[in-house]
This record gives C-alpha cells, sequence and structure tokens, in this order.
C-alpha cells in the first residue's frame, strides 16, 4: 500500500524536515510547493520571475497557479504515493485537491498536523533566515505569513477532521522524537514503511 500524506504546520514548524524523513521511510517524494517556487526562482524561469515578485511582497501563490502545478506533480509515475507539504494551503485548494485524487480513484491516507506556538515559529524563522540567507524571510513577512497560516490555513484542518485522518503531533523537541511521534501515528494507522 502506497501513503498518501499531507504534512501541515506553520511556517518554521519543521514541515520540510520532518516530511523528508517520513518520505524517505515511505519510499514516495514529497511534493513541496515551496521547493517548487525555489527552484524555479532560481532558475530563472517566468513561472519563477512572477513567483518572486509574489513572495517578495509577503503575499502567497494565487491558488490556480499552485493547484495546477500540483496536479502536474501527482500526475508524474513516481506520485502513486506521496507527501504533501504546502498545499492544501486554504480550503479552496483543499477542494481542487479532493476533485482531483478523486478523479484518480484515491484519497488521502492521513494529515499530519504539526503544532508549533507561534513564538517558536518565529524564532526558528528568523534563525533560518540568518542562516540560509533567505530574502523572504525579514520579519514582517514572516509574521504576515503566520497571520494568513492562522486566517486560511488552519482551517482546512476542520474540513480533515471530520473525515477521522487527522494526527496531531507536538512539534516542539528534538527532531528525532518529533519524528517519532508521526511514524509512531502513522503505524497506528496500518500505513507500513519501506523496509530500511
Amino acid at each position: 500500500m502506497t501513503a498518501r500524506l499531507l504534512i501541515v504546520g506553520p511556517q518554521g514548524s519543521g514541515k520540510g524536515t520532518q516530511g523528508a524523513r517520513i518520505a524517505a521511510s515511505y519510499g514516495i517524494p514529497v511534493v513541496s510547493t515551496g521547493d517548487i517556487f525555489r527552484d524555479n526562482i532560481k532558475n530563472g524561469t517566468e513561472l519563477g520571475r512572477k513567483v518572486q515578485a509574489i513572495t517578495d511582497a509577503g503575499d502567497l501563490v494565487p491558488d490556480e497557479v499552485t493547484s495546477e502545478i500540483v496536479r502536474d506533480r501527482l500526475s508524474q509515475g513516481d506520485a502513486e504515493g506521496f507527501l504533501l507539504d504546502g498545499y492544501p494551503r486554504n480550503t479552496a485548494q483543499v477542494a481542487h485537491l479532493d476533485e482531483y485524487l478523486a478523479g484518480r480513484g484515491d484519497e488521502l491516507d492521513a494529515v499530519i498536523l504539526l503544532e508549533v506556538p507561534r513564538e517558536e515559529s518565529i524564532t526558528r524563522i528568523t534563525q533560518r533566515a540568518a542562516e540560509q540567507g533567505r530574502s523572504d524571510d525579514t520579519e514582517e513577512a514572516v509574521a504576515k505569513r503566520l497571520s494568513i497560516y492562522e486566517s486560511e490555513t488552519a482551517p482546512i484542518i476542520d474540513l480533515y477532521e471530520p473525515r477521522g485522518i487527522v494526527d496531531r503531533i507536538d512539534g516542539v523537541g528534538e527532531l528525532d522524537e518529533i519524528t517519532e511521534r508521526i511514524m509512531s501515528a502513522l503505524a497506528a494507522r496500518g500505513l507500513a514503511t519501506v523496509a530500511a
């Protein structure tokens, strides 16, 4: 059985790091809209230039653009199973994803919600910006993105909760501890990892 997962959490919650670990354990690709956008920016593509202007203003990329990119990625041969990171980020995108997955006879197996206090997120992002020299991680942009997460992304949990697929994970602590919490929750759902 192939795992179809979504990892959700505020910026700085460790989604990227944990997502990579989970995906490796399950032998599935991480489909990260942020990574796709950053690759396009780095390579100077038309999409990259468009995204750069939007993110520099502290705004989020429009739903249609994001959904199209994700559908394209999920239609590739290696994405029968996947771990989504950064999508869906609002209720409209949940509808886009549901429709796409239903069209191929699939649905999400689990939604991993990394719960991290706002102050912790800001501290982690500010630290990451200094280490990686990321221009999109100014304190104002971070605060704006966290507010958008709280108003737009957090409500998607209300759509997934009634489906019984949300695992709330304490996202504070040592990396390995957090990974263990996630893996235990997924194992409890009967999702088997690939043999190492």
